[in-house]
């Protein structure tokens, strides 16, 4: 079997505070003998749970690797029994690019699990994250947000999962997270992603996704640190009393929740984030771009609900994601 050829700086069973790297050989133009270098940092005190907390998985969403690095920098080992696993920018080269893909070899890291010990560079750092970093874990928590192309209500996420007992612990590390909506999430898409990876291994997966448009906001930082400090708390690393806010539990049950356009052009949005919406709604208008006295193409809820998630850029092109509805669930 082929070895991974990525190493790491730093022990990962090791007690006390160590910063460090996971270093991938990459031979390139620019620099013949060089390495990919992705920051990490463990945190260990005594015997106890592993959390492994990541950030980046696409590159152009920032909430996860601002909190992380915050975490990296503040989070003692006297504050805590077990061991805290940092990966701010688990996919470096995307994130180095401000992209959601890698610049390297124009892979989706959060497509490309479980990766292969000889594939590309992508997928040689998919391989050692699944195989090395989440044994080691109890509790895995993968930050999220739109990226540069969408938006959304700020959110924490569990997966339905076949294993109703599984399922039902990732849903209670979701609640404990305590972001202003917790999401049930049916994914329409789940091949080769790092959730698939990580639920498939048996450990406890949340997720989120904190916002976007390409950057991050004071409140949507603060509700991740709030997030990880909560979930440590809960999966009983952090001693403390967790922070819990009122929070509003959301569903994406089927496919009729996400909207696609049909056409491309100037799109017009009819409601805003967190707004209502009913079955049949208009909730956008895609307007020609190259012309006028041509009407829009209307784009209608498929269902009753709020408006979770929408596009950013002002322009779409066919088959691009137009709005995420959610059915509110209390």
């Amino acid at each position: 079997m082929t070895a991974n050829p990525i190493s790491a700086t730093i022990p990962l069973d090791a007690q006390g505070v160590h910063h460090g790297f996971l270093k991938l050989p990459y031979s390139r133009d620019d620099s013949a003998w060089g390495s990919v270098m992705i920051p990490i940092t463990v945190i260990a005190n005594g015997t106890g749970p592993t959390a492994l907390l990541t950030g980046a998985n696409h590159g152009d969403e920032y909430e996860g690797p601002i909190a992380l690095q915050d975490l990296a920098v503040t989070l003692t080992p006297d504050q805590i029994t077990g061991r805290v696993i940092i990966l701010p920018m688990m996919n470096m080269p995307a994130f180095a690019a401000g992209k959601r893909c890698s610049p390297i070899d124009g892979a989706n890291m959060n497509r490309s699990f479980p990766g292969q010990p000889d594939g590309n560079a992508t997928a040689k750092i998919c391989d050692f994250i699944a195989t090395r970093l989440v044994p080691l874990a109890d509790v895995v928590l993968d930050f999220h947000s739109g990226g540069s192309t969408l938006d959304f209500l700020p959110f924490a996420a569990a997966h339905v999962l076949e294993d109703k007992t599984h399922e039902a612990a990732c849903m209670a590390a979701m609640q404990a997270f305590n972001a202003p909506y917790s999401a049930r999430m049916l994914e329409i898409d789940n091949v080769g992603m790092f959730d698939t990876e990580v639920e498939n291994q048996g450990k406890v997966f949340v997720t989120t996704e904190l916002g976007g448009a390409g950057t991050s906001t004071a409140r949507s930082v603060a509700i991740a640190r709030k997030g990880i400090r909560n979930l440590l708390i809960h999966s009983g690393i952090l001693q403390g009393e967790m922070t819990q806010d009122p929070t509003i539990n959301i569903d994406m049950p089927d496919a009729s929740c996400f909207h696609f356009a049909e056409t491309a052009g100037m799109i017009e949005y009819l409601r805003d984030m967190g707004d209502s919406v009913t079955e049949g709604q208009s909730i956008a208008r895609i307007w020609p771009a190259d012309r006028t006295g041509v009407a829009p193409q209307i784009c209608t809820a498929g269902r009753s609900g709020i408006l979770a998630a929408r596009h950013v850029p002002g322009l779409v092109k066919m088959g691009d994601f137009v709005g995420l509805v959610a059915v509110v669930l209390d």
